[in-house]
């Protein structure tokens, strides 16, 4: 677990952002919207447990998004390069292990 730390600690710093509060009003406790990008036009949102980030899995997502844009995104969303039905299969089987 501890070589999982630097990038919780970068998401916990992305969630103190004071512009994620426009984004994140209808959004539970403990949970973070995330933005799916199929293309360059198509942008979906998603809420997410927070409990999600420790997952092997979504954190090969995250290092993904890293790669792509960055964490220092211009609207303070946190925006993952794939497909939503991939997002929807990945949250599906995290709910239910």
């Amino acid at each position: 677990m501890g070589i999982l730390l630097p990038r919780m600690l970068h998401a916990k710093q992305y969630l103190r952002r004071p512009n994620l509060t426009s984004i994140a009003k209808d959004v539970p406790k403990s949970h973070l919207p995330v933005f799916v990008v199929e293309n360059q036009t198509m942008k979906k949102r998603h809420v997410v447990p927070l409990s999600f980030l420790n997952h092997p899995r979504f954190q090969q997502l995250l290092i993904k998004a890293e790669e792509e844009f960055g964490y220092d995104h211009p609207t303070g969303e946190l925006t993952i390069p794939c497909n939503e039905d991939m997002l929807i299969n990945l949250t599906s089987c995290l709910a239910y292990s």
